[in-house]
């Protein structure tokens, strides 16, 4: 019987192969292992709030868990004077927020405050507060090189653009834009009103949805010299009276949704991202067909996997869940689930997509819901926090 040994060069090759595949093994084990500590790991969750009423004294810190959906607080992050939207810098070094006042150091303005974020415990420390460039600062973005914040005054019916500076302070109003014009509501809509400021997903655009003017303005943005410019068109149109609040991208698609303050109701646009332009497609209430009472529409997103939409009702006190068609983009119902609360004014959706906050400003209370990732149906988990006078919610997950 011959006998046929492998030469040394082979064997030595086997061995190299042998000790790859164990490598490529272990190594898939060690990602997933990090992927499920990560996701394991406590998110930061800041909660703005209305300091008006005096219950409220700033910005509120939980933190939250993924794997077990469980909301827990961490106190007060850091005092301020009516920090109602907030937004989280990409390097999750920084958070910003409007103060939603109408006089600053005795002139007719806001202001906006910039705050260090203690990666560890989670509090903020106040770096500088500037003028908003307007009355009553709604709301606010930052763009995605962390460059740039973006700024809707509501009592003004302007947008305004800021430089973050090195240290993360933010430095002066950099472009003031007024909106102009009005719409058929004479009580609300005598002036502008810009509820709104966003930058789209490609950071070539910004977009202010305003109440007063029924419009929501496009601008051109340049990131590398931090100018605003007006598009061609400056803007689209919605119904006459029924006064856009927010506004959210689809992240799968040429696609985006505001949603009316005044109607209840969300349109869909068509969104051309080489040149900026909505069109618009379809208009869906917010509201049951045999609902009666009063009811304002308040915070609108689109969850992560650019499936559903999500809207607050304040009055009815639901969130408005829909399905997007993957084609068309239009929204067909699916769910009203109540808050548990009064007066949803914002909520939040986890970044996996699995949990949404609902922030009851006129109970007090955030509720959590497990959200159904097929259906996007929301489930209570039976979690209801008690913080004074919630205005918006802003994860920031764990690094």
């Amino acid at each position: 019987m011959k006998i046929i040994t492998a030469t040394p060069h082979v064997a030595c090759r086997r061995f190299v192969l042998i000790v790859a595949l164990m490598s490529l093994c272990l190594g898939a084990l060690g990602a997933r292992g990090s992927r499920n500590a990560s996701a394991s790991k406590d998110q930061l969750v800041y909660i703005g709030t209305n300091t008006g009423g005096g219950k409220s004294h700033g910005i509120y810190l939980y933190k939250f868990s993924e794997s077990t959906g469980r909301l827990t607080s961490q106190g007060l992050a850091a005092e301020s004077n009516n920090p109602g939207f907030l937004a989280i810098a990409p390097n999750h070094r920084y958070l910003y927020a409007v103060n939603e006042v109408g006089e600053y150091k005795g002139k007719p303005t806001g202001s906006l405050s910039a705050y260090k974020i203690d990666r560890k415990r989670g509090k903020l420390t106040l770096l500088n507060v500037v003028e908003s460039g307007g009355s009553g600062p709604t709301h606010l973005a930052i763009d995605a090189t962390g460059r740039w914040v973006l700024a809707a005054n509501y009592g003004a019916g302007s947008v305004a653009l800021f430089p973050v500076l090195a240290d993360g302070r933010l430095g002066m109003a950099r472009t003031l834009l007024p909106h102009t014009g009005h719409s058929v509501d004479q009580g609300r809509q005598k002036e502008p009103h810009a509820h709104s400021a966003y930058f789209s997903p490609d950071n070539r655009y910004a977009v202010s949805a305003d109440l007063g003017t029924d419009q929501i303005y496009v601008y051109r943005f340049d990131a590398d010299n931090g100018t605003l410019a007006p598009d061609d068109p400056p803007y689209a149109s919605v119904t006459p009276g029924s006064g856009p609040r927010h506004f959210a991208f689809n992240p799968r698609g040429h696609f985006a949704y505001v949603i009316q303050e005044m109607a209840s109701t969300i349109t869909t646009f068509a969104y051309d991202a080489t040149d900026g332009r909505l069109t618009s497609l379809q208009t869906i209430s917010t509201l049951p067909p045999d609902f009666k009472g009063s009811s304002t529409c308040a915070e609108i997103f689109v969850h992560p996997n650019g499936k559903f939409v999500y809207g607050s009702n304040r009055g009815h006190d639901s969130i408005a869940v829909f399905a997007i068609d993957p084609v068309k983009g239009t929204l067909t119902k699916v769910q009203y689930e109540s808050t548990q609360g009064k007066t949803p004014r914002s909520f939040g959706i986890a970044p996996s997509g699995r949990y949404l906050i609902a922030a009851n400003q006129d109970s007090d209370s955030l509720v959590v819901f497990r959200i159904d990732p097929t259906t996007g149906r929301l489930t209570p988990t039976g979690q209801k926090e008690e913080t004074p006078t919630p205005i918006c919610v802003a994860f920031d997950p764990a690094e």
